[in-house]
């Protein structure tokens, strides 16, 4: 995923106490408008839009206005719309940015105020913070390992069973595969992302937060960073400049492009990679360290859809929810482009309308359900740790800084962070 911007937690500072949107319920033909927020590609926007006119041809008396961004200015434009007192009616956000929008006042308490009852159970708490339900999961994402089967085999590697292999069996295969194909297609891509980072820590028993501040040792910092620099070294995967040059959209990914066997990614990204690649994918549990009991796999909300504290909307915000979360026909026209649905009986009403992408992650995420470790909220402060966490990996990985001091200089940087 892209950056998140900074800005965002220091303009929800100035959050205004004034009334959201206009103080006119109503447009010229009567019916209530709802201001609905969200970011994402072309393709999202479509769906959405969509999704919309079926809601209001089953709500003729709403209009729904979509108000979308691309996702590098998602962020900003939304807090400088709150913080003028102009929030969206529905907003929609990720799981860093919960505790922070919950914690200014900013999102509405929804218990009781759209059905949850059919959602999955566990999910939903994803969306509560100090007991309030302040949003609903739009769905549900793994971060797995990603495997292009026929490219393993054809450099006459076999992909191993993904309970059990480790670290080093997979940088061995990856590098087996770059030297089989002369380096013209890399055994695995990898990333920094801080899910990535996560499942590493939770393999040592470590959480990446804990107590509101980082919960990670220093060590564990510098092992993972380790696990970056020896695919580099090995040739297992690209060097860290060229891995930048490949940017963090997946259209770009090199599992998309068939120039790598293995890689990470969001589950809700299998169909883009499929579809980019032409070829079957296969989705995996991540590698695990020796020793480890779990591979740290996890569940999160793609996104939440939340409501402003302010709007004057609130019923007709509330409908349009209900709508996107538990109604099968909003759930055919977004498929997983939000995630899985949390809802059941929305899935098994769509499920024949899911790509065969779609259904292997629906069979994946079944599969590991019972190794799954609990959902956890970010701390306010943690929309800022994708920049922090980059930063402090591309000064190890681009030789501008040793691991111990890079280590020392991330863990006082996202302290301060989650402090603020």
């Amino acid at each position: 995923m892209k950056r998140i911007l900074a800005a965002t937690a220091v303009t929800l500072v100035a959050i205004s106490a004034t009334a959201c949107g206009s103080d006119d319920d109503s447009d010229s033909g009567g019916k209530t408008k709802v201001v609905f927020s969200y970011w994402g590609s072309d393709a999202r926007q479509k769906l959405t839009e969509s999704a919309i006119a079926t809601f209001e041809g089953k709500n003729p008396t709403i209009d729904v206005e979509g108000d979308f961004s691309d996702w590098d200015s998602y962020y900003e434009k939304l807090a400088t719309k709150t913080a003028a007192g102009d929030a969206p009616d529905v907003m929609s956000i990720e799981i860093r940015g919960l505790a922070e929008y919950a914690g200014r006042a900013t999102l509405a308490d929804l218990t009781g105020k759209v059905n949850t009852a059919d959602l999955d159970q566990d999910v939903l708490k994803a969306g509560q913070v100090d007991g309030k339900q302040y949003a609903i999961p739009t769905g549900v994402n793994a971060f797995p390992m990603i495997v292009n089967r026929a490219t393993v085999e054809k450099a006459g590697q076999k992909v191993p069973d993904d309970t059990a292999w480790t670290w080093d069996e997979y940088i061995s295969i990856a590098q087996k595969v770059t030297e089989k194909n002369d380096g013209k297609v890399w055994g695995t891509e990898y990333n920094e992302n801080p899910a990535f980072l996560q499942l590493f820590a939770a393999q040592r028993g470590e959480q990446f937060y804990k107590d509101d501040k980082i919960g990670m040792s220093e060590q564990t910092v510098k092992d993972w960073w380790i696990l970056l620099q020896k695919i580099i070294s090995t040739k297992a995967g690209p060097s860290a400049a060229q891995m930048l040059e490949t940017g963090t959209n997946v259209d770009q990914a090199l599992l998309a492009t068939n120039a790598s066997a293995f890689g990470s990614w969001w589950s809700n990204q299998l169909t883009t990679l499929s579809k980019g690649s032409g070829q079957e994918l296969d989705l995996l549990r991540m590698p695990k360290a020796e020793g480890a009991t779990t591979a740290g796999m996890f569940l999160q909300p793609a996104m939440y859809y939340t409501i402003s504290s302010k709007t004057e909307k609130a019923d007709a915000a509330q409908k349009f929810v209900d709508f996107l979360v538990n109604d099968p026909e909003a759930g055919a026209i977004l498929l997983s482009d939000r995630g899985l649905p949390t809802n059941p009986k929305v899935v098994a009403a769509i499920k024949d309308k899911l790509t065969p992408a779609d259904q292997k992650v629906l069979t994946f995420i079944d599969s590991i359900r019972s190794e799954l470790s609990p959902i956890a909220i970010p701390p306010k402060g943690s929309m800022e740790m994708e920049d922090i966490l980059k930063r402090a990996t591309d000064s190890v990985l681009f030789d501008k800084a040793t691991a111990d001091d890079a280590a020392k200089a991330f863990l006082t940087e996202a302290n301060a962070a989650l402090t603020k």
